[in-house]
């Protein structure tokens, strides 16, 4: 801005060219101020550079030279802005001057500079300037200007703003009267001005918002967010084919705006602004048209109603966002304690007598509009002979105003008192509403407190707390909530329900007395021994519903409802919950696994969506505050995914989605049931972080199979490795120079992740891809590996392509038999080889098949440290390997942990078989006994040794070497496994 070129300055002076950033520039600018106060078209450019380049001198005499600023003062430069306003020289002058001014207040640090500015009141008389607001871009700089000099407001700088003699506020004044412009930044410029009034701390001028400006603005903006929620329902109920959804987002979002805006205001703590304003939340919006509309669904009576689906979607988002006390406590007094009678009080029903109190506790236009109830209570408390000069720059208007002053004197008094009045009135009406509802709650604590005395049961006492039993007055609203928690249709209205429940107990502002009188305990709750019998039901019921084949229960339900129960039975002492609940609870557990054994199959993609929702219920817990932000959920539920909603907020669309739907059931309830039951989860997840390999492991690489390869990377890097193979992963070591026999893992990837195919222009080669486990089902795979496998020659290359194959069938089908364990199937563990595999009961489900030799991950007592790496128990063709067997280790179905005993296939790089002798139970890396223990045959172990650098630690693996004769070995191993 400040870079465009100045051919015109000093060119028309004779003057060497002077520097721009200086007090002798700023002589010459108020020089060429002087000589065009008239704005024409043909200066017109030329006064736009003058003030762009006095704005740019006064920011460097701010951080440079002070004397810019005694001069222009001395001088009153801004008065010359001031007339170039005035005299409607047009758009483009107009928006250079406030950008320019914009920028000065934005850059100005110093605050006696600042105070230079402000004095004079001439930026008061721009703010109250009668600009073209039709203008988009005048109207984005005014209220931008605003904005910056509202930043700048402190109880120093308030006093330029603020006359008390006066009674004026134009920054703040002028700023409300945009609260309702058609453009959101507009609107969210005019709510960041208002805050940062608030936060200043002068009692006068707070006093002047609460009594001048406090009642008429807040009805109007309490008028303004119920048109937006009326303009929400309706976009709610004419779009059931999801058509509008764009729309309906917008709305909502306007909302939460609007509600986090009345947050701001009431945390700032303003006690006299913050009963204004409660007043008139609860009195105009929340009570007359979000509660009311929760019972009475008539569209044609007189109230405005919404529907139930909005009122409880609204509420739950109310109690979610603001947690101060007086406002959510009133509120949710209503709904849990109070009855149709707070909207037909002794106020309300003397309407003959005053008709200027039934708008109390109605949701009703306010009589004037804002500017309007701004311009009779300026006129009210102005004093004539104190009035500001230079104030106004509409001295015409002031004359014609004069003439109709005297004419409505009467008539602005009686409205300038009863705008004045109105805070007082309506806080003696809401104490008169609290004052119904504590009398009633009174009541109910006398009758729950004589049932608890009466030595009842825990069923009593639940009962009473319901209200079914011993109240004489019925409670609708809390008679909805119960009601809408039936499920047997949809979960359309139970969702909300659940919502708003959830976030009335997490509210930190709500008194937990309130939450007690119908056992809903809060967040943190005190211990207890009882809860709410009728509300736990409702919660079992819906999971009963959730768990059935046809059950139209959305995922995001099911979730709510799990947290809720655990909160309403969980105290500190533990779960309270009744046997009677725990077993329904449990009947709903083996519905849902009779349900996933329906999709329980042998093909490789309920494994991967299996793992996949594990893991997403695992990472993205639910969050209520993002689920009540959706507007998605406002809408009827639907079964399409082509409506673009979150999988757990619709029903499920085709089989693959019945069958995530139906793994995500068996998830919550199974872990809810250990949860209430006080039990651990040992079996899930399928693969554990803890058990797995992981890059700079260092191993024990004795007696293990080993094949060396050159890894080429996708950017071209190659490294020598040695390809390793376990039971769920593959690993590429190097040799450890610390310790012979035992490898450095650089890379350790699962092997149901993986893809290998063959390079087609080298027989040598394999191209392996890993992908990472997907945090989604929707996310795109991301591969970190993605290398091609160099081999020493086509056999080799063979070898290591059936190892890998093997190995991730083998360990997907060990997953596999897993989850049928899970689902209590008959699982048959085969003793025979399995695509390669050897199973047999030599393998000990609570070793892992390595040994570490950093054992800063494992303490010295894990029985991992007993275990070799990559055990050798597969057939090699032209070699026999032998394998110890122990009839009395259990089964590897048994526990979660992955079992040991996998070895892989194929020739190794060396063709020389050595046999080792028998260690004993202390020796031996694989801690088995080296004689007949319980009857079992105890064979000679014989591995291959892999001519690759690595050695044995075993002496005796090097001085025994010899050739075998496979065919005859062969023939002893069978008789022994017949024997």
């Amino acid at each position: 801005m400040f870079g465009r070129s100045r051919s015109w300055v000093g060119g028309g002076h004779g003057k060497a060219a002077r520097s721009i950033h200086s007090l002798d520039h700023l002589k010459y600018m108020y020089h060429v101020l002087t000589k065009n106060t008239t704005v024409t078209d043909h200066n017109r450019n030329l006064l736009v550079e003058t003030i762009r380049s006095i704005t740019e001198i006064l920011i460097w005499g701010d951080q440079n030279d002070s004397s810019v600023f005694d001069f222009f003062l001395e001088k009153n430069m801004f008065v010359f802005f001031l007339n170039i306003l005035r005299q409607k020289s047009g758009r483009y002058v107009c928006v250079q001057l406030l950008q320019t001014l914009n920028i000065l207040f934005e850059n100005i640090s110093h605050e006696t500079s600042l105070y230079y500015l402000l004095s004079n009141n001439y930026v008061n008389s721009i703010i109250v300037h009668k600009f073209d607001f039709s203008d988009e871009e005048i109207m984005a700089y005014y209220i931008s200007f605003l904005k910056t000099l509202s930043l700048k407001l402190n109880n120093h700088t308030v006093h330029f703003f603020y006359n008390e003699h006066t009674n004026d506020f134009a920054l703040y004044t002028e700023a409300i009267k945009f609260f309702n412009h058609p453009e959101s930044m507009v609107r969210i410029a005019v709510r960041t001005i208002t805050l940062n009034v608030y936060k200043v701390d002068n009692q006068p001028m707070l006093h002047y918002i609460r009594d001048k400006t406090a009642v008429p603005y807040f009805s109007n903006l309490v008028w303004f967010i119920g048109s937006h929620v009326i303009e929400l329902d309706n976009c709610v109920q004419t779009d059931e084919e999801h058509r509008n959804r764009g729309k309906l987002s917008d709305l909502v979002a306007e909302h939460l705006d609007h509600l986090h805006y009345l947050n701001d205001i009431l945390i700032i703590n303003c006690e006299f602004l913050n009963d204004v304003l409660t007043d008139h939340l609860l009195n105009r919006l929340f009570l007359p048209l979000y509660v009311y509309s929760l019972v009475n669904q008539d569209k044609g009576g007189e109230r405005p109603k919404i529907s139930l689906q909005v009122s409880l979607y609204l509420l739950s988002q109310v109690f979610l966002i603001i947690h101060y006390a007086p406002l959510v406590n009133s509120l949710a007094e209503v709904i849990l304690n109070g009855d149709l009678s707070v909207f037909s009080s002794k106020v309300e029903q003397d309407v003959q007598e005053n008709s200027a109190k039934s708008s109390i506790r109605c949701f009703i236009k306010p009589t004037e509009t804002l500017e309007r109830s701004l311009e009779i209570n300026k006129q009210k408390g102005k004093k004539k002979v104190l009035k500001r000069p230079n104030y106004k720059n509409i001295g015409e208007e002031d004359e014609e105003e004069r003439g109709s002053e005297d004419n409505q004197d009467d008539l602005d008094k009686a409205k300038g008192t009863e705008a004045s009045s109105k805070g007082i009135r309506t806080c003696s009406e809401n104490e008169e509403i609290e004052m119904v509802i504590m009398e009633r709650c009174k009541l109910s604590e006398l009758s729950i407190s004589a049932v608890t005395e009466q030595n009842t049961t825990d069923e009593e006492k639940s009962a009473a707390a319901s209200g079914s039993e011993i109240t004489n007055w019925n409670r609708p609203f809390l008679d909805m909530v119960y009601n809408a928690l039936d499920c047997a249709e949809d979960d359309y209205y139970a969702l909300f329900v659940l919502c708003l429940l959830y976030a009335m107990s997490h509210n930190k502002g709500i008194d937990p007395v309130k939450l007690e009188r119908i056992q809903l305990p809060a967040q943190h709750a005190e211990e207890r021994n009882s809860y709410n019998h009728v509300l736990a039901e409702g919660l079992i019921r819906i999971m009963n519903y959730a768990a059935q084949p046809d059950g139209k229960i959305r995922l995001a339900t099911l979730e709510l409802g799990c947290l809720l129960l655990k909160q309403l039975v969980f105290s500190k002492n533990g779960s309270l919950i009744k046997d009677i609940h725990l077993a329904c609870l449990e009947g709903a557990r083996e519905e849902s696994v009779h349900l996933l054994r329906r999709f329980y199959k042998g093909e490789e993609i309920f494994l991967d969506m299996f793992e996949d929702e594990y893991r997403s219920m695992t990472i993205k817990p639910m969050n209520v505050e993002y689920l009540m932000m959706d507007a998605s959920i406002l809408l009827p539920p639907t079964g399409t995914p082509l409506t673009g909603i979150d999988f757990v907020k619709r029903l499920p669309c085709g089989d693959v989605e019945r069958t995530r739907r139906a793994i995500r059931v068996f998830f919550m309830l199974r872990s809810l049931s250990l949860h209430l039951r006080n039990e651990p989860e040992t079996q899930l997840p399928l693969t554990r972080e803890e058990d797995l390999i992981k890059t700079d492991d260092v191993l024990d690489l004795n007696n293990s199979d080993l094949i060396a390869c050159t890894v080429i990377t996708k950017d071209g890097g190659q490294v020598q490795r040695f390809l390793a193979v376990d039971i769920y992963q593959m690993s590429l070591v190097e040799p450890d120079v610390a310790r012979l026999g035992w490898g450095v893992v650089k890379f350790a990837g699962l092997l149901q992740d993986m893809q290998v195919t063959g390079v087609e222009d080298d027989s040598r080669g394999l191209n392996i891809i890993i992908h990472k486990p997907a945090s989604s089902p929707h996310s795109k795979p991301f591969p970190i590996l993605q290398a091609t496998f160099i081999f020493s020659d086509h056999i080799r290359c063979i070898i290591a392509k059936q190892r890998l194959a093997k190995g991730r069938i083998q360990a997907r089908r060990m997953k596999m038999q897993r989850i049928a364990a899970l689902l209590d199937l008959p699982v048959q563990p085969s003793t025979e080889v399995v695509m390669g595999f050897g199973h047999s009961s030599a393998t000990t489900a609570q070793h892992l098949p390595f040994r570490f030799y950093d054992q800063s991950r494992r303490g010295s007592s894990d029985p991992t440290v007993q275990r070799s790496v990559f055990a050798s128990v597969d057939k090699v063709p032209g070699f026999a390997v032998a394998q110890c067997i122990n009839q009395h280790n259990p089964s590897p179905l048994s526990s979660p942990s992955p079992s040991s005993g996998s070895g892989s296939t194929g020739r190794c790089d060396s063709v020389t078989a050595s046999s080792t002798s028998t260690p004993s139970t202390a020796q031996s890396p694989s801690g088995l006994a080296g004689k007949d223990v319980g009857g079992c045959l105890v064979c000679r172990r014989l591995t291959v040794t892999v001519d690759t650098g690595f050695r044995s630690s075993s002496s005796s693996c090097n001085r025994n070497s010899r050739n075998i004769n496979s065919g005859r070995f062969l023939h002893k191993l069978s008789k022994a496994r017949n024997s």
